[in-house]
């Protein structure tokens, strides 16, 4: 790539080409929701291809946006843990049941009738979890997407607030296969983990932490069958 276009790119990302890669994220989004495009495994990883060219594109890599090592982990794995056991309470004694109400709606959790005591699936859940959803998606979804918006927007208290809120927004469109309970569920979730990368200096630890932790509890409370 011209260096000239490389660091105008890098220090001053136009607004065409951020609307231009949200368009293509969109598109993406739909295309796949509508089932016109068939994704393997998970659309994390060709989403992860795609912020990362985004940023090769700016002349950064992910620790740019925050792929780094927490310099305090056990402070930063504590708050994690509380965050991801409130909320996992909160998720469960409050906000599914009252959306549930509101919508007539049951969260579908069926992708997990898989475990029913099935320790090997037990396992491979366990190791998606903290590779494709913790740090995949917090890679993808905070550490490019909140960022890629913030461009848009500014950098500012309010340009933050609608980065966060449309960030989290199509987070929980990916879910759309919980049903709306589980978009929303998942909507809450991504204002949670967005709000821990902002908290914390756009670092990636704290939200990979809270996502993973949070997911683990899930999966544990699905194989005892009391999800």
């Amino acid at each position: 790539m011209d260096m000239k276009l490389k660091e105008s790119v890098g220090s001053a990302p136009g607004s065409l080409l951020v609307l231009a890669e949200l368009t293509c994220l969109v598109a993406f989004f739909v295309l796949d929701y509508l089932g016109i495009i068939q994704v393997p495994i998970s659309t994390t990883i060709p989403l992860l291809l795609f912020a990362w060219l985004s940023l090769r594109l700016r002349g950064k890599r992910w620790r740019d946006v925050g792929w780094q090592r927490p310099f305090a982990l056990g402070k930063t794995t504590l708050i994690a843990l509380l965050a991801a056991c409130v909320m996992q309470a909160v998720s469960f004694l409050v906000v599914i049941p009252t959306i549930s109400q509101l919508t007539g709606d049951e969260i579908d959790l069926s992708l997990l009738d898989q475990l029913d005591g099935n320790v090997g699936m037990l396992l491979i859940g366990l190791l998606l979890i903290w590779t494709l959803a913790a740090v995949g998606e917090e890679l993808v979804y905070r550490g490019y997407l909140l960022n890629r918006l913030a461009d848009l927007f500014g950098n500012g208290a309010v340009g933050l607030i609608l980065a966060l809120l449309l960030s989290s927004a199509l987070f929980g469109f990916v879910h759309a296969y919980q049903g709306v309970v589980g978009m929303v569920d998942t909507f809450i979730n991504g204002l949670i983990a967005g709000g821990l990368y902002i908290a914390s200096g756009r670092k990636l630890w704290l939200p990979i932490l809270y996502h993973g932790i949070y997911d683990t509890i899930a999966l544990l409370l699905a194989f005892a069958r009391i999800l």
